[in-house]
């Protein structure tokens, strides 16, 4: 009787003890669940981390932009940085706004602050770096060249010139602000997209502003989309002061009045640029020359014909193209927010004065104007002034023809690029 009572003693005490160790174990699990919930938890990402305060983190999908847009992909590349507007998290299938994402390049670790629900996934989509303000895009380009003028009239740069930026060689070059980078010949990386539409960089400005000329709302090389519309220069023709984007009549240097292409650039400025304003730089100006070209003097209605000093430069003998990016005269200088290309410019970008190339990033198969003015024609009474031929060279036409509308922009030096590399695939963003 001893023994059997000491046997159920001992079953006893074993039960009780075994509960006790249970409900041990138990707390320490639970207690350690709920830490694991408390606090920021980390999961291996790449070569990084993935930091969240979490419930459940289901999964995550990586999308890399590329040349043919998003793909999915299992690791981030160097040089990408998260397109915060476009990455999000869902919670069981419906989007999460209150979630942030932040990605950084240095330690490769995203941080999704908060996650606090179970059946969470994010869906994260990167960007190449690409340039981030002025000062970097002219370090992008890893060929800096110069060019040595003066030129034959049939000089042309068409080789493909991706990676490759040219540089004014001397100060007969610089513009009125000090020295010019430039693109000349057939870049593939000088585009950008703002304002909702794409342009072409046509030179870094002496200020450090970026030049560019519109190539439309998709990225078009030529046709028409290159353009805003046809227009004349001027529907008057018969004075020579027609010759100006803006002018005077009876002054040569006059801005009391707007050309016929001036008021087409300021209505589509007005309707399509404005809310933009504060990205402009209309300090820089557009250079509307008016000096006369050597041997010649202004007059409204001339008796025999006159030659402006871009005529002199670009255009006056097979070896005199001597193009300069200097506005000779600052009375010319119209302090406005849109404007035409130059005929300087359009040389030294490398269209020939002469003879014709379809390997240029300025040339679009279609007939645009410049704003530089060329002569008045004592013998027809007509105003001329430079304009891009649809085969790909400098000509001059009368200002009551019609001619394409590219407007050209200067945005500010201290302008910021949230993405892009320059191609027409991932154009440079203006932030």
């Amino acid at each position: 009787m001893e023994f059997e009572t000491l046997k159920r003693s001992h079953l006893k005490r074993n039960i009780i003890i075994g509960v006790v160790v249970v409900a041990i174990i138990s707390a320490v699990i639970l207690n350690f669940t709920r830490a694991k919930y408390r606090t920021i938890q980390s999961i291996p990402l790449v070569n990084g981390t993935i930091n969240y305060t979490p419930a459940d983190l289901n999964a995550v999908a990586i999308y890399i932009n590329g040349d043919s847009g998003y793909t999915k992909a299992d690791t981030i590349p160097d040089g990408y940085v998260l397109n915060e507007s476009e990455s999000y998290c869902t919670v069981n299938g419906e989007e999460d706004t209150s979630i942030s994402l932040s990605y950084d390049t240095a330690t490769k670790s995203l941080s999704v602050t908060p996650m606090t629900t179970k059946g969470t996934k994010c869906y994260l989509y990167f960007d190449e770096k690409g340039i981030t303000n002025v000062e970097e895009l002219i370090a992008n380009y890893s060929t800096v060249k110069t060019r040595t003028f003066p030129l034959t009239m049939s000089t042309t740069v068409t080789e493909t010139t991706t990676g490759t930026i040219y540089k004014s060689a001397n100060s007969n070059q610089y513009d009125n602000d000090g020295e010019v980078y430039y693109f000349a010949g057939n870049p593939t990386d000088n585009w950008v997209k703002w304002a909702g539409f794409y342009w072409r960089i046509i030179r870094i400005n002496g200020n450090g502003s970026i030049r560019m000329i519109y190539q439309g709302t998709s990225a078009n090389t030529t046709g028409t989309g290159t353009q805003l519309q046809t227009s004349t220069f001027n529907s008057s023709y018969d004075r020579s002061e027609y010759v100006g984007l803006k002018y005077t009549t009876g002054s040569q240097h006059g801005t009391g009045s707007n050309s016929t292409i001036m008021g087409v650039l300021n209505t589509w400025y007005n309707s399509k640029l404005a809310s933009y304003a504060d990205d402009i730089d209309t300090n820089v100006g557009f250079c509307s020359d008016r000096n006369m070209g050597s041997g010649y003097s202004w007059s409204s209605q001339p008796s025999s014909t006159i030659y402006y000093a871009a005529y002199d430069r670009v255009a006056k003998t097979s070896s005199n193209v001597n193009p300069s990016f200097k506005c000779s005269n600052t009375s010319d200088i119209l302090k406005i927010p849109i404007g035409l290309i130059t005929a300087d410019e359009v040389i030294m970008a490398g269209l020939p004065r002469s003879g014709s190339t379809t390997s240029n990033y300025l040339y679009t198969g279609q007939h645009y104007w410049t704003m530089s003015p060329s002569y008045f024609s004592a013998m027809d009474g007509n105003a001329y002034v430079f304009y891009v031929n649809s085969n790909g060279d400098l000509s001059n036409n009368g200002v009551n023809n019609s001619r394409g509308v590219r407007p050209v922009v200067n945005l500010k030096a201290d302008t910021q690029f949230s993405a892009g590399n320059g191609t027409s695939e991932t154009p440079f963003v203006v932030s």
